[in-house]
């Protein structure tokens, strides 16, 4: 049985989700440990980066996208959406400024794990929000 969530535990977690922009934004890749576990898995797939697996394979590849990154990730609306013993899966949606002034809705989906009181990401799925309302309007008749 899991153990129920300490508010500290679901403070921790949301603090190391905010981090990650912090950290990405400042440049500070040599932080990524903060936030990762060594053999996280981030997939950027669906927004055309890839996947990568490991602390160094997402700061080398930070690193060649250069310019490319967003100058902000802001992250909000967290919401912890299961729990098993020391992994905690999570939610939140994130908003990405682009040098150019573009702006950007993606949805984390977080899988983090606890490991000597310390909430870190070991798997990220980065999804990118194209349509309102998830594209349930493109199926709508409009009937009731």
């Amino acid at each position: 049985m899991a153990r129920e969530l300490s508010m500290e535990d679901r403070q921790a977690i949301g603090r190391t989700l905010a981090l990650t922009g912090h950290i990405f934004d400042r440049g500070e890749l040599n932080r990524l440990e903060e936030i990762f576990t060594p053999k996280v898995v981030y997939d950027l797939s669906d927004v055309g980066a890839g996947t990568f697996e490991g602390v160094e394979a997402i700061r080398n590849g930070a690193l060649k996208l250069g310019a490319g990154n967003p100058i902000a990730h802001h992250v909000t609306n967290i919401v912890i959406t299961g729990q098993e013993d020391d992994l905690v899966t999570a939610q939140s949606k994130g908003l990405i400024i682009m040098a150019d002034g573009s702006v950007a809705s993606v949805t984390h989906l977080d899988t983090l794990r606890s490991e000597d009181s310390t909430w870190r990401i070991s798997r990220r799925v980065i999804l990118a929000q194209r349509t309102p309302l998830g594209g349930l309007h493109l199926t709508h008749t409009g009937e009731r």
